[in-house]
C-alpha cells in the first residue's frame, strides 16, 4: 500500500514538475550510492588511520545527480521518438530492431558523453588544477567506459523494454546506486592518488 502511495505521489510530482521531480530522484540517488561507497571503504579499509565521513563528497554526488537527471529524461523522450518500440499503435508486439538500436544509441553516444562529464565535473568540484583533471581523465576514461559497457546495456535493455517514460530515469538512478558505489570508490584512489602526489611534490620542495 505505501509502495503504491508513493508511485502516485511520484507520478503525480513528474505530471506538474518533470524536472524538479528527475532532479530530486536522481540527485538522492545518487547520493545514496556515495554513501554506500564511504560506508564499503570503511568496512574494508585496512588501514588504522581514522578518516571522518566525507559529506562534501557526498554532496557533490548530489549535485551531479540533481544536474544531469533532467537531461536524461530528455534523453529518454529523444530515444522515444527516434526509436519507436511499436510502430503499430495500439499494438503489444515489440520491435526487437528498434528496441537494439535505443540500447546501441543510449550506450554508444550518451555513455561515453556522461562519464567525461562526470569525471570532469568532479574534478572541477573537487578544485582539482587542469592538469590533474586531465590525468584524471587519461588514468579513469578507458576503464571507466569499458565497465559500463559491461553492465549497462542489460540494465538499459529492461529499463527501455518495460518501464514506463517517467520512471526510466529513477530506475537508471536504482540501478545507478551500485554504479555510482563503482565511480566513487574509482574517483576516490585517483584523488588519493593526486594528493599523495601533491604532498611529495611540496615535500621534495621544502
Amino acid at each position: 500500500m505505501a509502495t503504491l502511495t508513493l508511485a502516485r505521489a511520484y507520478q503525480h510530482s513528474f505530471d506538474t514538475h518533470p524536472n524538479i521531480t528527475l532532479a530530486l530522484t536522481g540527485g538522492c540517488l545518487n547520493s545514496l550510492g556515495d554513501v554506500v561507497a564511504q560506508v564499503t571503504e570503511k568496512t574494508l579499509g585496512k588501514s588504522d588511520v581514522y578518516r571522518p565521513y566525507d559529506l562534501p563528497r557526498t554532496l557533490r554526488f548530489f549535485f551531479f545527480g540533481f544536474t544531469v537527471s533532467p537531461f536524461l529524461g530528455r534523453w529518454n523522450t529523444i530515444l522515444e521518438r527516434w526509436f519507436p518500440l511499436r510502430t503499430i499503435p495500439g499494438s503489444s508486439k515489440v520491435s526487437i530492431k528498434a528496441l537494439s538500436k535505443r540500447v546501441a544509441c543510449d550506450q554508444l553516444i550518451l555513455a561515453p558523453i556522461g562519464l567525461g562529464v562526470f569525471l570532469g565535473s568532479m574534478g572541477i568540484m573537487e578544485r582539482r588544477t587542469l592538469p590533474q583533471i586531465k590525468e584524471k581523465l587519461a588514468d579513469l576514461y578507458k576503464p571507466a567506459v569499458l565497465a559500463n559497457w559491461k553492465v549497462w546495456p542489460i540494465a538499459q535493455l529492461i529499463n527501455f523494454r518495460y518501464m514506463p517514460l517517467p520512471y526510466r530515469v529513477p530506475f537508471q538512478s536504482g540501478c545507478g546506486v551500485f554504479w555510482t558505489l563503482y565511480l566513487s570508490l574509482l574517483n576516490a584512489r585517483e584523488d588519493e592518488k593526486q594528493d599523495l602526489e601533491v604532498a611529495l611534490h611540496r615535500n621534495a620542495n621544502e
